[in-house]
């Protein structure tokens, strides 16, 4: 008998024929003899429907009210789980985040999840009862609900894994595993058997949407198995774990985010300090800087440009410009048509010419490339946001073909 975490996303049980086909998977494994802990999102657009109802009535609201609106909607999706799997004749129990034991920081809307204290599920799951738990929600030490941010469903999967030793963390998603590229706009992608962590990671960071980097990062952190499956396909998915068996492809994946903004700042002062002095004062307003580019000082001066996450685009300008005549420069521009193309793959280490391979079909397709960033196992291009779909397609062809 194993100890299985299931997570079933938003799409999945968007309506009563999706929640019963979850429902009928869950209760599969139950009968099989595994013990099922099963993590649940809110019921497809719920979230951004709840996000509409708070902007119509405040849109400033403060932030621990819009976890209390928020952290309902997984409460539905839990309950009619529940109620589901009894139909189908196995019992199941639903409990809220705070019920299952999950302890966070107080930051709302963001929260990290500090601790998940077991014992409840443990009790219900020593009951033989399949125990459906709320992600992306728990409870801070002032005992005020808190949500995880986007994709928190799949940390809550992860961290109830590792809490509870479980022998295999399942992730169902609307996709059949991961792709060299998104199956949904690349004909030819190609589903792996099996990546490690670290791509996984990365391909999560740069806009892969298949699983949320903080997931990634725990479920390495704790070394728990993950599957990417789909929850409309009976297939088997794509192993995330430490060390693949398979052999080494030059690259595993290429990523599309579109949603970030490049910011440029012009005529700064060629003199040290200048780079310190900015991204602290992004640092303070927790903006996070990605790619960065700074050119050579002539005349005096020097520029430099770097990309953030688009929601952030307008504050980072704001503050720069708060702090214009303590900085010194001339100009700060934002530009949010922009995308970042990225190739990951832990082949890359070994294997020379991989960029050029990359750059050669951006050139072959008249892709201007704005910005390069590279590290062992990536290599990330900002371009215009017009020629994204575009990009990812020439450049999947010229690795896969």
């Amino acid at each position: 008998m194993a100890l299985i975490v299931q997570k079933f996303g938003g799409s999945s049980v968007a309506d009563a024929e999706r929640v019963f086909n979850v429902a009928k998977i869950v209760t599969d494994t139950y009968k099989k003899g595994n013990d099922v802990v099963v993590v649940v999102s809110a019921q497809g657009d719920t979230t951004d429907d709840l996000i509409a109802k708070q902007m119509e009535i405040n849109p400033e609201a403060n932030k621990r009210e819009r976890d209390m609106l928020l952290a309902s909607g997984e409460q539905i999706s839990i309950s009619l789980l529940a109620m589901a799997c009894e139909k189908l004749g196995v019992p199941a129990i639903s409990l809220l985040g705070w019920q299952a034991g999950f302890q966070t920081t107080s930051a709302h809307t963001s929260a990290r999840i500090k601790n998940v204290d077991g014992q409840r599920i443990r009790q219900e799951l020593d009951q033989h009862k399949v125990v459906v738990v709320a992600g992306f929600q728990g409870i801070n030490r002032h005992e005020d609900l808190t949500t995880l941010g986007r994709g928190g469903s799949d940390t809550s999967a992860v961290a109830i894994a590792a809490s509870l030793h479980a022998d295999l963390c399942q992730i169902f998603t609307d996709v059949e595993g991961v792709f060299t590229a998104d199956p949904r706009k690349v004909k030819n992608a190609i589903k792996l058997k099996e990546i490690s962590y670290d791509e996984m990671l990365e391909l999560a960071t740069l806009g892969a949407q298949v699983l949320n980097n903080r997931s990634v990062e725990m479920a390495k952190k704790y070394g728990i198995e993950l599957e990417v499956l789909s929850s409309l396909t009976n297939k088997p998915g794509t192993i995330v774990k430490e060390k693949p068996k398979m052999e080494k492809m030059i690259i595993s994946g290429v990523a599309k985010d579109c949603d970030i903004a490049r910011i440029s700042i012009k005529g700064i002062p060629n003199e040290p300090g200048f780079a310190f002095k900015v991204f602290s004062k992004l640092s303070a307003k927790d903006i996070n800087v990605d790619i960065i580019l700074q050119s050579v000082g002539t005349e005096g001066t020097k520029d430099i440009a770097f990309t953030v996450a688009a929601d952030k685009g307008q504050e980072a300008v704001d503050t720069l410009n708060d702090n214009k005549d303590a900085l010194g420069f001339e100009e700060v521009t934002l530009d949010k048509e922009v995308a970042k193309i990225s190739i990951v793959g832990a082949g890359m280490e070994s294997h020379a010419g991989v960029a050029t391979k990359m750059f050669e079909a951006l050139y072959n397709n008249n892709v201007n490339i704005q910005m390069i960033a590279t590290s062992e196992i990536k290599t990330s291009v900002l371009i215009a946001k017009k020629d994204a779909d575009r990009a990812v397609s020439a450049i999947h062809d010229k690795f896969f073909d």
